[in-house]
C-alpha cells in the first residue's frame, strides 16, 4: 500500500477528532494481527527444515538399496556361467556319441545304395542284353534314382566305375530300340507279329526313361522316314505340280488315318502325329515354294488359287485338330450380309449400319521357320499351322490382284452404263444405285481375299479398292453438266456458262448425295480392312486421297448447281437492262423480271431442299446468296440512266428480291441456318439499296450521300452513278472534281469487274470492311454523316421528291391488300 492510500484509509478511519478516542484499540488489533503472523511464518520455516532432512535420508537409503540389487545381479550372472560350463562339460560326450551314431547310419545306408546299385545295374545290363524293355525301363528309374544319391561321391572309383557301366548300358539300351523301330516299325511287320506292337510299346517307356534328348531324336527319325516316301512320290516330274497341291493333302491325312491304331504304341505325351504334321508342313512349304519359283510362266489364277484354297483348309483342319490358337473363322457378319443383301431393297442407313459392324479376324503368328527344339513343344505352346504353308504364295498372289483389279473395273463400266441416274419410285434413298452396287462388289472381292490371305496382297487389292473409287469419282464429276466452250459459245457470249434443267437439278442432288455417302463409306471400308489386315500394314490402310475426291465431286456439283441456277436469271437481269427505267411515269407493282426470278426460284428450290442435305443446302444458299446480291448489284450500273421514278420503282423492286430471296430456306423446307443466311442476304442487297438511294438523292448532295451509303465506293462508280442519273458532262465534271478534292474513300473493283467467284469449299460470307468517315473539306462546311444519313434515309422512303409521292400514294392503297410485294414491304 502507497503512501496515499495509506492516509486515505487513516482519514477513513478517523474522520473527526472524536473517533480517535478508537486509535489504541486498533493499534493493539493490529500488534495482535502481526504477532500472529509472525507465529505463522515461524512454524512454517520449522516444517520446511524438517523435510530437507527427510528428503537426503530417503535418497541415500535408495542409493543403497540399488547397490545390493547390483551385487546380488552380479552374483546371478556368476552362478549362470558356473551353470553353462558345467552342461556343456557333461554335453560334450553325449554330441561325440551323437555324431558317432550318425556316421554310422549314413555309412549303413551308402553300403546298402550301392550293394542295391551294383545288383541294379547287373540286373539292367542282363535285361539290356535280353531286350526286356519293360522290365528294363522300371529298372531305369530305380538306378537313376540311386545314382542321384551318390552324386556327392561321384570322386569314389567304385562310383565312377558303376556311372561309366551304367551310362554304356543306357547306350545299348539306345541302339536296341532304335534297331527294333528302323527293322519293324513301317515295314508291315506290325500285322503279322502279335507282340511286335507291345514290344515297341515297351520300348518307347524305355525311351521315356532315358534322356529327354533320346526322345526327339527317334520321333525326328521316325518323321523322316515317314516323309521318304512323299519326298520321293512329289518331287517326280508328274506330281510336282501346283494342280497336284491337293493329292499331298490326301496323302498325310491318309498316311493318319491308316496308321492311327499302329501309332497308338507311342505314349500320348509324345505327340507324334503333331510332330509329323509339322515336319510334312515344313517339307511340303519348300517344294511348293520350288514349284511356284521355277515357272517360267505367271500362274493360272484359277489353279493358284484353288491350291491356296485348299492349303488353307488343310492348315484349318490341322489347327483344329491340334489346338494352338484360336481365331474366329467368321469374317465379319456384315461381311456375310452382303450376299443376303445384293437382291434386296436398302436405304443408306442400313447399308450404312452393316459397314459399322466391325471385320474380326486374328491374323496368324508369323511365318518364320521354327528351330527343332521349339517344333517339339506340345500342341497349343505357341506354334499356329495357319500360314505355315499357304505363306509361300503370297509372293506369287500379284495376278489374283491383277485378276480383281480388271473384273472390277469392268463391273464399275458396266453399273455406269446401266445407271438411269434418276431414283426408283418408292425408294427411301437419295443415292445412286450404282454406288451401292460399287460396295457391295467390292465386299464381296474383300471377303474373298480375306479368306486367302491378310498379308501384303489383301492391302495389294486395297489400294485396287482405291483406285475404284476414284474412278467412280471421276464418273459422277464427268456426268455434272458443262459449260459450253468453243467458238459458237465464245462467240454469243455463252462460253462457261451452264445450262441445267429441272432434271440436271435432281441428277446433280444424286450426285451429291451419292458422293457423300461413298465418302463415309469409304473411311469405313478403311477402318474394317485395318481390323483384318496384318498389323504392321494397319498404319498403311488409309481413304483420305479416296474421301478428298468425293469431296471434290460434291463441290464442284454443287457450284455447278449455283452456276446453272445463275445462267437461268441471264435472260432476267438482260431484261432487267432493257426496262426504259428514264422513261418510267409512275411506280407500279414489281417488275416482271422479278416475277421471273421468284418463278426460277420457286421452280427449283423445293425439290433442292427435298434432296439436299441441310449442311449442302446451307452450302447452297450461301454461294447463291453470294452471287445474286454483287450480280443485281452491278446488274444496275448496266442500265442506261435511270429517273426518280425508275430508281423508286428499281427500290421496290430490289425489295422484292430481297424477300424472295429470304423465303428460300422457308422454300426448301430446310431453317436450320436461315437466320445466318438471312443476314447474309440482308447484307449482300442492302449494297443495291444504298446505290438506289444514292441514285435518288439531289445533285447537290450525291457525293455526300455517296460517301455516307457507299464509303468502299470508287471514283469510276460515282462518275457511273452520275450518268446514271442523266447529268450532262459537263455537270458531272464539276460534281467529279468537288467529289475528287473531298476524297473518294476506299478502292474498291470497279463495275466492270466479274461477279464474286465463288468459293470451293463452304464458308462464311466475309464482312464488308468497316465504313471510312468523309472528312471535312478546307473550304466550306460539309454537313456531318448523320445529317446525310438521314436525308439519305428520307429519300429512301420517299420523302423527298413530288414523284415519289405518287409511290406514296400508291402504297398507301396498298396497305388493304392481304398478299402482293407492296403488302411483303410492309411486313418486312
Amino acid at each position: 500500500m502507497d503512501k496515499s492510500s495509506a492516509l486515505e484509509y487513516i482519514n477513513q478511519m478517523f474522520p473527526t477528532e472524536a473517533s480517535l478516542s478508537g486509535v489504541e484499540p486498533l493499534m493493539q488489533k493490529i500488534h495482535s494481527e502481526i504477532r500472529r503472523v509472525d507465529a505463522g511464518i515461524l512454524a512454517a520455516v520449522r516444517q520446511q527444515s524438517n523435510s530437507g532432512t527427510k528428503a537426503k535420508e530417503d535418497l541415500a537409503a535408495a542409493t543403497h538399496a540399488v547397490e545390493e540389487l547390483m551385487y546380488k545381479i552380479r552374483e546371478i550372472k556368476t552362478k549362470a556361467e558356473q551353470s553353462e560350463t558345467m552342461v556343456q562339460e557333461i554335453c560334450r560326450d553325449i554330441k561325440k556319441l551323437d555324431f558317432a551314431k550318425k556316421h554310422i547310419t549314413t555309412t549303413i545306408t551308402a553300403l546298402h545304395r550301392l550293394t542295391m546299385l551294383v545288383s541294379a545295374v547287373e540286373q539292367l545290363q542282363v535285361m539290356a542284353s535280353k531286350r526286356q524293355y519293360k522290365e528294363a525301363a522300371a529298372q531305369l528309374e530305380a538306378v537313376n534314382q540311386l545314382c542321384s544319391h551318390f552324386e556327392a561321391y561321384r570322386d569314389v572309383p567304385k562310383i565312377t566305375e558303376l556311372r561309366e557301366k551304367f551310362k554304356n548300358i543306357k547306350q545299348i539300351l539306345k541302339s536296341h530300340v532304335f534297331s527294333d523301330f528302323s527293322s519293324s516299325l513301317g515295314t508291315g511287320k506290325e500285322t503279322e507279329e502279335t507282340n511286335l506292337l507291345q514290344h515297341l510299346s515297351d520300348a518307347c517307356l524305355v525311351v521315356d526313361a532315358l534322356e529327354p534328348s533320346v526322345r526327339e531324336e527317334l520321333v525326328k527319325n521316325f518323321c523322316s522316314r515317314e516323309l521318304t516316301s512323299y519326298r520321293q512320290i512329289f518331287e517326280g516330274a508328274e506330281l510336282a505340280k501346283l494342280d497336284k497341291a491337293e493329292r499331298r493333302y490326301a496323302w498325310i491325312k491318309r498316311r493318319l488315318r491308316t496308321n492311327e491304331e499302329i501309332w497308338k504304341i507311342f505314349p500320348p505325351s509324345w505327340h507324334v502325329a503333331y510332330l509329323l504334321c509339322i515336319q510334312f508342313c515344313k517339307l511340303t512349304r519348300a517344294q511348293l515354294m520350288e514349284i511356284l519359283d521355277n515357272l517360267k510362266e505367271k500362274p493360272d489364277v484359277g489353279t493358284l488359287l484353288l491350291a491356296l484354297q485348299r492349303t488353307l483348309e488343310f492348315e484349318e483342319e490341322l489347327a483344329e485338330k491340334f489346338g494352338g490358337d484360336t481365331r474366329r473363322k467368321d469374317i465379319s457378319s456384315d461381311i456375310e450380309e452382303v450376299d443376303k443383301a445384293e437382291n434386296n431393297s436398302q436405304s443408306v442407313s442400313d447399308i450404312r449400319k452393316k459397314y459399322e459392324k466391325k471385320l474380326a479376324a486374328n491374323q496368324g503368328s508369323g511365318m518364320e521357320e521354327k528351330d527343332g527344339n521349339k517344333d517339339l513343344s506340345v500342341p497349343g505352346a505357341g506354334f499356329n499351322f495357319r500360314g505355315i504353308i499357304s505363306s509361300c504364295f503370297e509372293p506369287h498372289l500379284t495376278v489374283y490382284v491383277e485378276l480383281e483389279e480388271k473384273t472390277l473395273m469392268e463391273n464399275l463400266e458396266k453399273l455406269v452404263q446401266e445407271e438411269t441416274w434418276d431414283i426408283e419410285e418408292g425408294s427411301q434413298t437419295n443415292v445412286l444405285s450404282s454406288s451401292v452396287q460399287v460396295f457391295l462388289i467390292i465386299r464381296r472381292s474383300l471377303k474373298r481375299c480375306s479368306a486367302l490371305t491378310k498379308n501384303q496382297t489383301l492391302f495389294n487389292l486395297f489400294k485396287v479398292f482405291q483406285r475404284i473409287l476414284k474412278a467412280y469419282a471421276t464418273k459422277l464429276f464427268a456426268r455434272l453438266p458443262k459449260g459450253g466452250t468453243g467458238i459458237v459459245a465464245a462467240a454469243t457470249g455463252m462460253d462457261g456458262q451452264i445450262k441445267t434443267s429441272d432434271r440436271d437439278e435432281r441428277v446433280i442432288c444424286y450426285i451429291v448425295n451419292t458422293a457423300e455417302y461413298c465418302h463415309k463409306t469409304a473411311g469405313e471400308l478403311a477402318e474394317n480392312v485395318s481390323k483384318i489386315i496384318d498389323s504392321q500394314l494397319t498404319d498403311a490402310v488409309d481413304m483420305s486421297e479416296v474421301q478428298d475426291e468425293f469431296s471434290a465431286v460434291i463441290t464442284k456439283a454443287l457450284i455447278t448447281l449455283v452456276h446453272g441456277l445463275e445462267t437461268k436469271f441471264d435472260a432476267e437481269m438482260a431484261a432487267m437492262t432493257r426496262v426504259p427505267w428514264g422513261t418510267l411515269e409512275s411506280v407500279g407493282d414489281q417488275s416482271e423480271y422479278v416475277n421471273g426470278i421468284n418463278l426460277i426460284l420457286t421452280s427449283s428450290i423445293p425439290a433442292l431442299g427435298s434432296l439436299l442435305s441441310p449442311i449442302y443446302f446451307q452450302f447452297f444458299l450461301d454461294k447463291l446468296a453470294a452471287s445474286i446480291g454483287p450480280r443485281f448489284y452491278l446488274n444496275i450500273f448496266k442500265c442506261k440512266h435511270i429517273s426518280e421514278t425508275g430508281a423508286q420503282q428499281m427500290l421496290l423492286d430490289t425489295q422484292a428480291v430481297k424477300t424472295i430471296l429470304l423465303e428460300i430456306p422457308s422454300l426448301g423446307r430446310q431453317t436450320s441456318g436461315a437466320a445466318s443466311y438471312s443476314k447474309f442476304v440482308s447484307q449482300e442487297m442492302s449494297k443495291a439499296e444504298a446505290l438506289l438511294k444514292v441514285i435518288l438523292s439531289p445533285v447537290d448532295s450525291v457525293a455526300n450521300t455517296y460517301r455516307a451509303l457507299l464509303p468502299e465506293g470508287t471514283p469510276v462508280e460515282f462518275q457511273r452513278i452520275l450518268e446514271l442519273k442523266g447529268l450532262k458532262k459537263a455537270d458531272q465534271q464539276s460534281i467529279l472534281d468537288d467529289f475528287n478534292k473531298r476524297g473518294s474513300g476506299i478502292a474498291q473493283p470497279s463495275i466492270t469487274a466479274t461477279p464474286v467467284a465463288l468459293a470451293a469449299a463452304p464458308s462464311m460470307p466475309v464482312a464488308p470492311a468497316a465504313p471510312v468517315v468523309v472528312q471535312a473539306a478546307s473550304l466550306g462546311i460539309v454537313a456531318s454523316r448523320e445529317d446525310v444519313l438521314t436525308r439519305a434515309a428520307a429519300l429512301g422512303r420517299g420523302a423527298a421528291t413530288t414523284g415519289f409521292k405518287r409511290f406514296l400514294a400508291l402504297t398507301e392503297a396498298a396497305k388493304d391488300r392481304k398478299d402482293g410485294p407492296f403488302r411483303k414491304l410492309f411486313n418486312a
